[in-house]
This record gives structure tokens, C-alpha cells and sequence, in this order.
């Protein structure tokens, strides 16, 4: 089963129908064909048959949780399948390859084709003025990196990165050693993502995590769906809502773009799902224009608060309000000045629209907002989730049953991270239980995040880069920038487990250090050897790997951190590595004294479905905020016209890929099969700007700068799809178009690149 002979030819693209429905009996086949082709059907069939069990491993896709007691026989969705299928392949990438295949030609292939040829099988460096990886010893290698950490004039001159695939084991050691190396500087793939909701909850209810469950929202009246496409990046949610509907809930989809998993699901293990028409999600859909959320959530605030006085003590929950928040007289005055044709213009609805929406919030008892991407980056995402509080604070919705906060996180244990300390901010409180502990000394400045970062390695205050799985390059903004930046650098390190472009990016000397996944045995000292996760709600439990690794050469995350930690710290550091490297159980009892939560993590994680940590908002109505209460929060209404001759762009995934892992070329769901190079055009536009389906043209984006300049990036070559998008709102594939967000363009407060709102003309290739 060889990689793929040929890249992508974008002049094979073909157009057709976007689809009404999601999943369905292709998902099945989409499913089984990705297993056979990269693993073959023996192993599929044992793979899949442990996937999301609880005596199995979790998905290393996204980080939707199971429901608590009850488990299919087959408990994954199709990009569960998809992303198994890439880890669990039989491809692998051998020092024969790098012999074969200098990086000035891997330069020029594509993410799909470097992520089809498989698994990486040895560690390799490349050298200074090389062009070609070679086989390094794993003790040669960790001296290399020692040795450059050593010479570095400060400990703020490396940058540690971190991927949300990383357990909650090695994620802890990893941060360890970090700051017992003695610096901050770590930036996730949160940074990127859910940093504005981090931001937002925090402030609001105390903790920047959701406040629901599963049996909430299955249990819940209304469901607002804002800037999430869940039947593609968090499939398994559509059966949670399939059950929210069949208890009676109604859901409103919050959306530029009409998603078929929004629309209606088709769950393939039902009969009505196979033969029959499958359920509807969507109750109403409100195409709501890019970056027109907050004023939707204001303009709703305004209408209940008129219906309250309208009809007192019938639509907000004054108990709460008065007991348990703090400034709502303030937002309450700041709201009521709200203009409602604004409120129109921002969003592209009708009063109609946004008036229905408002009666359904009054008449809810248990409302649940979710949300993920579409609100998060954009520049006015912090206040934008805010007002969405703002609205559930009004009727007393958080800390009940059935309704909170759903802020619907990507990469499976993204959220583990966070909690095990990968962040640049970590509290005092934190800081201190680590360093008794363990008897370090943690540096108390905060460190860089992911756009600082790329600006210190731009700037040549940071001169080493080491990243903990996931693709950098490729994920951030601003590609020729980030590119340059790491080219910089002295040296660079990826711990990973199959072959992407960050690894062909750069500084003087190169490390390729291939890591086991998720999928993979772990055995230390003749151990098997268990990791555990968090999923997006906040429940913790085990993983277990039972394939054979791809190369003997492998090493698992936590022996590389701890094995590199050795030959930097050396032996009388007081950190136990040699002990934690083989014997995972040893680090959980650490994590247990040093994270709140975690008391007797080794026996409780042996629970069926593991065990939730607390939220004090969600189970005691406690906020652990400066006011000590939820607060309200006053957040001027921004949003986004689109000036004549431009365009609003938002990025996206298809449906053949997982953040940068691109597993194929198919995105059926918007009817895009064989490419990936499309912008997705509403008819309207493409007659106003005198252009037809199918030609090509070239994106040119335009951003402000602080001092006023106009600064433009562009990205080549797309081809022009209609689709029934807002008129003057069109969607691409990332991370194609990251070149076209500049670094500094971030959202206010979480320093969030801002890839959902970009503007851009097109210019018509020659």
C-alpha cells in the first residue's frame, strides 16, 4: 500500500450538488475505503472496534465526548475513521525516503501528499546546508538539542509549542520541563482556536471551560448553534442532537454558510438513517453575514429586555441576576441604546428573524449556546462571546441542568493541555503546587503565545523552536511570514508521527523526532503503559494503544520529553525523569497533588467513563471571578460592512480533512471532489464582479494597520464555485489561505488570528 503516486492537480476539480444530509450509509463507505486503502481490513476491523471504548483508545480527532453509561459497538463518525485510518496506516516514511527525496523537492509538494506517505520510522536531523535528512541517534539527539538550549543567552530564547493531540501525561512532563528549564514561552494550538472563549468565560463566569454535558444538551429546550459546522468537525454531535430532538428541543443553526449537518442527519447505525430520511437538526436557520453574531446577541438582549418590561418577572430570572451577578444595570442601560437597524445591517435577518429567535429564548426553561471558530476569530470574538453570556446570565441559565455554555473545542485533548498547564499564563495558584512539588523554581513572567511567538523568532529574540506534534507551519497565520521566522532560528524540532511541511521549514539545523500515536502499544521496561485525555467537557479518562508501532525506533511522547529532560537537566536534577519516563502512573499521582480535581486520579480514572473534574459555575453556582459573581459585561457592538469592489472572507475545513491533516480531496458535503483550491462565491457576486463559474483568479487581502498603512498578502490560483453564501461573504479552504492573514491582524484581547474575517479583492488570472 504505497502513498499516493501523483499530487493534486486542481484542473481535475469537479463541481457538483452539495448535499442536504449528513453522514449516512457513504459515511460508512467513506470509512471503510480510507481503512482499506491505508491499513487493510484485518486491521481496520480491529482498529475501528476499539475506537472511543472504554477498554480501547480515544479518537485523535476531535474532543466530543461519549455519552456517560452507554457506548456503541461502533463509537466513531467518519473523521474519526478517516483520522485512525492516517495514524494506524502501514505507509511508512524511511531514511530511504529522505535519501530519495531532498527537502527542496518535498518543498514543493503539497500538505495531502507529504501527510499520505506514512508513518515516520526514524529520528533524523537535517544538517546546516544540507538538503537531505539523515539518520540521529536518539542520545545524539537529545544532546543536539541540549547542547543549543544551553548556549542560548536567556531561557526566553526557545519557544516550546504544543499540539492538542498531546496526552494529559506528556503534556504535564512537557511543561515541567519547561519551566524548570525557566520560561513561559508556550504556545498552543488554543492560542488559535478557543483563546477569545478562554478569554471571554473567564471573565464572565470564572473558568474557561464549558459549563454543560452531554445529558445536558440531550435534556435541553433550546440549542443555539453559532458558527459551528458540527457535521464535519464534531460528527458525533449530531447524534447528541438527534436525542436533544427526539426529547423536544428545538435548534437554531447560527451560520454563513447552510452545512448539511445542520440541515438533517442520516445516523447510519438506524434504521431511518440507512432507508429512511434521518432527522432534521435545524428548527430555523439564520444565515447570518461574517462577524454579525454580537450584534444578533445584542439586538436579542435588547428584545428581552423589552419583553420583560412588557411583562414583568416573565422572562428574566431576577433571583439569579440578583444573587449570583454582578453589572447588569450596566449592560442593561448600554442595551437598551442598541439600534435595531443596525442590528439588521450586521447581520443580513430580518426583524422577523431575529424576533422569532428572541420568543424562543423566552419561552425556553434550558437553553444551551454552542459555538466554536466562527465566533472565536474574529478581531471582536472575546466581546462576542460575552454577549452571548450576557444573554444566558439574563434567565438564570447557568447551573442547571439543561443549559450553560457549549463552547465546542477541536483537537482531542486540546482542552487536557490547558489543564495540565500548556499556557503562557499560568495562574500563581498553579505555579506554586508545581514548585513544591517538585522543588523547581518556575519563572512567574508570562510567556509568548503562538503570534508572539512566530513575532520573537521574526525578530531574532527567540532562536529555538520546539514543537510537540501538530504542524506548525501550517496552522498559523501569515504563512510566509511564520516561514521566514523559523528559518531564523538555530534550530528546530518536531516531535511527530507522520510527515508535514512544518518539517521541511526549517532553522540552521533541523530534528524530525517520530513519536508513537495515539493508536500505538506503549510499552516502557516491558509495561503496557496507559495515557488518559479530557474531552471538551471536562471528563478525564484512559486511552490505550494496542497496535504494534510502525519502527522499533519510535518513542513515546513522554520518553522523548523525559529522555531530553535527562540529558539537559542532568542527573541530580530533583524532577524524577528516569521514573516518570517508564511508569505514567507515577506522573498521575504528581498531577493529582499539584492540579485541583485531580485527587486520587490513578483509582478514579479507572471508572467506566473515567471521572469529571468540577465546575464550580456549573455545580455550585460559584464564580471564581474578581467580583466573585458572573458578571455582565458592556461590549461596544462591532461588526463588519463589506466596502464595494471587496469581499469577506471566511476559512474553513472540508469534509476530507481535520484541521491541517488533509485525508483526501472530497469535500461531497459542498459538492467539491479531486481539489481543494476553490472559493465558495454567492451567484450575485459573481455577476456583480463580472466573473463565471469556474474561472480562476487570484485572492488579494487588504488589512489596516495600526498606523494606518494598508498592508496585502495574496494566495494564487483559486477557482470560483457559486454557492448560496451572503452576498458579499465567500468561504475557502485553509490552510491554502493562510497566506492571506497577517499576523498582526488578532482578535482584541486573546491575540486569536483572525481567519474568519479577511478581506480580499480578486483579480483575474491571465
Amino acid at each position: 500500500m504505497a502513498g499516493p503516486i501523483q499530487d493534486i492537480d486542481e484542473n481535475d476539480i469537479i463541481v457538483t450538488h452539495a448535499k442536504s444530509y449528513a453522514a449516512g450509509v457513504p459515511a460508512v463507505l467513506v470509512s471503510l475505503q480510507r481503512g482499506m486503502e491505508q491499513m487493510g481490513p484485518v486491521r481496520t476491523a480491529r482498529t475501528l472496534m476499539k475506537l472511543n471504548q472504554r477498554k480501547g483508545f480515544d479518537c485523535p480527532g476531535c474532543a466530543w465526548p461519549e455519552t456517560p453509561g452507554h457506548r456503541k459497538h461502533a463509537e466513531f463518525c467518519e473523521n474519526g475513521a478517516k483520522a485512525v485510518a492516517e495514524e494506524a496506516t502501514t505507509r511508512t516514511v524511511t531514511p530511504d525516503f529522505f535519501a530519495a527525496h531532498p527537502v527542496s523537492e518535498l518543498l514543493g509538494k503539497t500538505d495531502y501528499w507529504l501527510g499520505q506517505q506514512g508513518r515516520l520510522t526514524h529520528p533524523m536531523v537535517l544538517r546546516p546546508g544540507a538538503d537531505h535528512y539523515v539518520p540521529i541517534g536518539w542520545d545524539a539527539a537529545f544532546t543536539l538539542i541540549a547542547d543549543e538550549l544551553r548556549t542560548l543567552t536567556s531561557p526566553h530564547e526557545a519557544v516550546f509549542y504544543t499540539s492538542g493531540r498531546t496526552s494529559n501525561e506528556a503534556a504535564f512532563v512537557y511543561q515541567l520541563m519547561i519551566r524548570a528549564f525557566g520560561t513561559n514561552n508556550m504556545p498552543d494550538c488554543s492560542n488559535m482556536c478557543h483563546e477569545s472563549s478562554g478569554t471571554a468565560l473567564v471573565e464572565t463566569i470564572g473558568i474557561g471551560k464549558g459549563s454543560v454535558s452531554v445529558p445536558d444538551l440531550e435534556h435541553a429546550d433550546l440549542i443555539l448553534i453559532a458558527g459551528q459546522n458540527p457535521g464535519t468537525n464534531h460528527p458525533r454531535m449530531l447524534s447528541t442532537l438527534e436525542k436533544s430532538k427526539g426529547n423536544g428541543a428545538r435548534v437554531i443553526a447560527i451560520n454563513p454558510l447552510p452545512e448539511a449537518g445542520l440541515l438533517r442527519f442520516k445516523d447510519p447505525q438506524k434504521v431511518h438513517g440507512v432507508v429512511g430520511d434521518g432527522v432534521q437538526i435545524a428548527d430555523e436557520f439564520l444565515q447570518i453575514r461574517i462577524g454579525g453574531d454580537q450584534a444578533l446577541f445584542q439586538g436579542l438582549g435588547r428584545l428581552l429586555l423589552e419583553a420583560e418590561d412588557r411583562s414583568p418577572g416573565t422572562v428574566l430570572d431576577r433571583e439569579f441576576i440578583d444573587t449570583h451577578c454582578a453589572g447588569f444595570e450596566d449592560y442593561a442601560a448600554h442595551i437598551r441604546q442598541v439600534d435595531m437597524d443596525t442590528v439588521l445591517a450586521a447581520t443580513g435577518l430580518t426583524f422577523e428573524q431575529i424576533q422569532d429567535t428572541a420568543d424562543a429564548l423566552i419561552a425556553s426553561k434550558k437553553t444551551i449556546i454552542c459555538w466554536a471558530m466562527g465566533l472565536t476569530q474574529q478581531t471582536h470574538g472575546v466581546a462576542t462571546i460575552q454577549d452571548a453570556v450576557n444573554l444566558l446570565l439574563m434567565q438564570g441559565m447557568i447551573g442547571k441542568r439543561g443549559a450553560g455554555v457549549c463552547p465546542v473545542r477541536g483537537h482531542s485533548n486540546v482542552q487536557g493541555d490547558r489543564t495540565m498547564g500548556i499556557w503562557e499564563k499560568m495562574p500563581e495558584s498553579f505555579l506554586a503546587a508545581l514548585d513544591t512539588e517538585f522543588g523547581i523554581r518556575s519563572p512567574r513572567e508570562h510567556g509568548l503565545d503562538a503570534v508572539d511567538s512566530i513575532r520573537a523568532m521574526r525578530d531574532g529574540t527567540a532562536s529555538v523552536f520546539m514543537g510537540m506534534g501538530g504542524n506548525f507551519v501550517s496552522a498559523t497565520p501569515d504563512t510566509e511570514v511564520t516561514e521566514a521566522a523559523l528559518r531564523k532560528c538555530a534550530l528546530t524540532v518536531q516531535v511527530s508521527t507522520k510527515l508535514n511541511r512544518s518539517h521541511l521549514v526549517t532553522g540552521r539545523t533541523g530534528l524530525i523526532l517520530p513519536s508513537l500515536g495515539r493508536t500505538d502499544k506503549d510499552l516502557q521496561n516491558g509495561r503496557k503503559q496507559q495515557v488518559t485525555v479530557e474531552d471538551s467537557m471536562s471528563m478525564v479518562h484512559l486511552s490505550r494503544g494496542g497496535l504494534t508501532p510502525a519502527s522499533e525506533h519510535l518513542r513515546s511522547e513522554v520518553a522523548i520529553v523525559c529522555g531530553l529532560a535527562q540529558t539537559l537537566f542532568g542527573p541530580d536534577h530533583p524532577v524524577p525523569w528516569p521514573e516518570f519516563s517508564v511508569d505514567y502512573a507515577r506522573i498521575r499521582d504528581s498531577i493529582a497533588r499539584v492540579i485541583p480535581g485531580f485527587a486520587d486520579f490513578n483509582t478514579k480514572v479507572r471508572g467506566p467513563d473515567g471521572f469529571g473534574l468540577p465546575h464550580p459555575p456549573r455545580d455550585e453556582r460559584r464564580f471564581e471571578t474578581h467580583t466573585g459573581k458572573a458578571n455582565f459585561t458592556v461590549n461596544d457592538l462591532s461588526w463588519l460592512p463589506v466596502p464595494d469592489g471587496r469581499l469577506m472572507l471566511q476559512t474553513m475545513r472540508s469534509h476530507d480533512q481535520y484541521n491541517t491533516t488533509i485525508y483526501g480531496l472530497d469535500d461531497r458535503y459542498r459538492g467539491i471532489k479531486n481539489g481543494r483550491r476553490v472559493l465558495f462565491v454567492n451567484e450575485s457576486d459573481l455577476e456583480t464582479f463580472g466573473y463565471a463559474a469556474g474561472d480562476r483568479v487570484d485572492l488579494i487581502s487588504e488589512w489596516q494597520a495600526a498606523d494606518g498603512t494598508v498592508q496585502e498578502r495574496r494566495a494564487n490560483d483559486f477557482r470560483l464555485v457559486p454557492y448560496p453564501t451572503p452576498v458579499g461573504n465567500v468561504a475557502a479552504y485553509y490552510p491554502e489561505t493562510n497566506p492571506l492573514v497577517p499576523l498582526d491582524h488578532v482578535a482584541r484581547k486573546s491575540n486569536t488570528p483572525v481567519s474568519k474575517a479577511i478581506l480580499i479583492r480578486l483579480q483575474r488570472r491571465p
